[in-house]
């Protein structure tokens, strides 16, 4: 049985790898009383005693729980930023990183909500020269305020309601996802990245426009659907779909589930196309990629409790 830590357990990231973890008997969850989750001494013995830590912290509280092992058998899925560029960590998207690369990995970062459905879109279609690692992108996405974490939550859910109907954030334009989305998607330049947040628990939407110019030369709506799908072929989680009725794509689409859906939207001529991608941001993009990421690391196959 896998001995399991979460640090930072009582965070809403946290508690969703909980839920999603409820019930199952492959591992021996380490906890730790509420007097002991800020404890350095406490966690460290708990770090050093699991097999697989699961870090849900900010950034520094991430570097800090890293720096406490004092082994050379602990291994660790960050759900932070601290790591998600770092030469020496596997980036937890296994559809871009590779299975393998995450199952054998002893440090996995796991992706931001943002930044798995802009790599998803972007990352196969810069692989295969379809779209210029050059190319200037712009990415448009929104998010239910569950993002935010405990501050947002309780500044959405507190007794005046929503303080807001939409807000659009990130306007110095350096958002902490971008690094990510850059690297991890093979790309020269960083995206301009414009996201914001809707007044719903949880919910994300990612959109990349392109023109025409962006294409490889004779490429179309179609080349770009078909190199998405032959992408995800044998994907389980990730779903691109050849077409969409409706109007409009609701935000709440793949509400409480952890997989993820892509779409290439365009014109009759493919002058103009968008690249959309619906996930929930608790759950492909979050929750349930660092479950996703642990059950490779167990040796389980991938998809065991999530919410498909």
């Amino acid at each position: 049985m896998t001995k399991l830590f979460i640090d930072g357990a009582a965070g809403t990231t946290g508690i969703q790898i909980r839920d999603r973890l409820a019930g199952r008997s492959e591992f021996d969850i380490i906890e730790l009383a509420d007097a002991q989750r800020k404890d350095d001494a406490a966690r460290k013995d708990a770090i050093n005693a699991a097999d697989i830590v699961i870090l849900c912290l900010p950034d520094d509280a991430a570097r800090q729980s890293v720096a406490m092992i004092a082994n050379n058998r602990t291994r660790v899925i960050d759900a932070s930023t601290a790591h998600r560029t770092a030469p020496d960590w596997v980036f937890g998207l296994p559809e871009i990183s590779g299975h393998h690369a995450v199952a054998h990995a002893r440090f996995v970062s796991n992706p931001g909500c943002y930044s798995t459905g802009f790599i998803a879109l972007v990352a196969p279609l810069v692989k295969h020269g379809l779209i210029a690692a050059d190319a200037l992108l712009t990415c448009n996405a929104v998010s239910g305020y569950s993002g935010g974490g405990k501050s947002m939550i309780a500044e959405y859910e507190g007794p005046d309601g929503a303080p807001t109907a939409w807000r659009s954030y990130a306007l110095t334009l350096a958002h902490k996802h971008v690094p990510e989305m850059q690297v991890q998607s093979g790309l020269s330049h960083r995206p301009l990245f414009a996201p914001s947040v809707a007044p719903l628990y949880s919910g994300m939407v990612v959109d990349v426009p392109l023109h025409h110019a962006m294409f490889a030369r004779g490429a179309n709506a179609d080349t770009l659907r078909g190199a998405l799908a032959d992408h995800y072929a044998l994907s389980p989680i990730i779903n691109v779909l050849p077409d969409y009725e409706p109007a409009t794509l609701p935000i709440e689409l793949l509400k409480d589930r952890d997989d993820m859906n892509l779409y290439v939207f365009a014109d009759k001529e493919s002058e103009q196309v968008r690249l959309v991608a619906v996930l929930d941001n608790l759950g492909k993009g979050a929750s349930g990629a660092a479950v996703q990421n642990l059950n490779l690391m167990a040796g389980l196959p991938e998809t065991t409790g999530l919410r498909l």
